[in-house]
């Protein structure tokens, strides 16, 4: 009797083990072949993009999981992307002082750019994920723009310089026009607090209404007060981010109040 629930025990844990390998999977030749012309990037070290393509959510509970994560391949590929765009606008605009550069590179590398170019080339469809995340969690920005990034890094390593030079390039600059960028005012914050001290009202209070999602996914619901009344509220994976959403409608809502 003991040996047949010993027995029953080994092949549950062999199934589990199992179980998790098939889960962390690999993307297939032809998905990299896929990849490969959304990239415009030939690729050779298949290897590098599997791990870029591989989402921590799918290897909770494997000891060494960040190793096998596309973690370490967003860390290079996050300072590449910095080194290439600060270059670039470094040469473009040679007038211009170290905080116009600053901001200007924030706008381009910032998450939600990331995620929107990351679109632009269709790039989730190859990305692995536990089936445990929902449609919203798989598309959202955090793990487009991670991902990106650590494409990025598997480039760098598998091609070198300057085709990872080319590739910010052609994915990243030349796919907004920088001049508009750059006289594009994103703190709604600062613009919100400039209007309601210009009527002599009290500065906005932001409230987190709500906080949930694992540690990965986290989900911020954040509202602004201005005088004890809701005038904003929005979601956003970023506290930060959902500040200034909220801000944006307040902003949006009280201006055209007035008019």
């Amino acid at each position: 009797m003991h040996f047949g629930v010993g027995r029953r025990m080994l092949d549950w844990l062999q199934k589990l083990v199992a179980g998790k390998t098939s889960e962390v999977g690999r993307a297939d030749t032809s998905d990299l072949e896929q990849l490969s012309k959304a990239l415009g990037v030939p690729i050779y070290n298949e290897s590098l993009f599997h791990q870029a393509l591989k989402h921590r959510s799918l290897l909770r509970g494997i000891p060494e999981s960040h190793t096998e994560s596309n973690e370490r391949l967003e860390y290079l590929g996050d300072a590449i992307l910095g080194f290439v765009v600060a270059e670039h606008l470094y040469l473009q605009y040679p007038g211009h002082d170290e905080g116009f550069l600053t901001r200007l590179r924030a706008k381009l590398v910032n998450g939600t750019a990331l995620a929107e170019r990351a679109r632009e080339i269709g790039l989730g469809s190859f990305i692995l994920v536990s089936d445990s995340l929902t449609e919203e969690q798989k598309d959202s920005d955090s793990i487009l723009s991670d991902a990106f990034e650590a494409i990025i890094g598997a480039i760098f390593l598998d091609h070198g310089t300057e085709a990872v030079r080319a590739f910010v390039r052609r994915a990243v600059l030349l796919e907004v026009d920088l001049d508009q960028l750059a006289s594009r005012k994103d703190n709604h914050k600062s613009g919100l607090l400039e209007f309601v001290q210009a009527r002599s009202q009290n500065q906005p209070e932001y409230v987190v209404i709500s906080e949930s999602g694992p540690s990965h996914d986290k989900r911020f619901i954040v509202a602004v007060m201005i005088e004890g009344e809701e005038m904003g509220r929005a979601e956003d994976k970023s506290k930060k981010r959902a500040e200034q959403k909220a801000a944006k409608l307040a902003f949006d809502h009280m201006r055209e109040s007035e008019q």
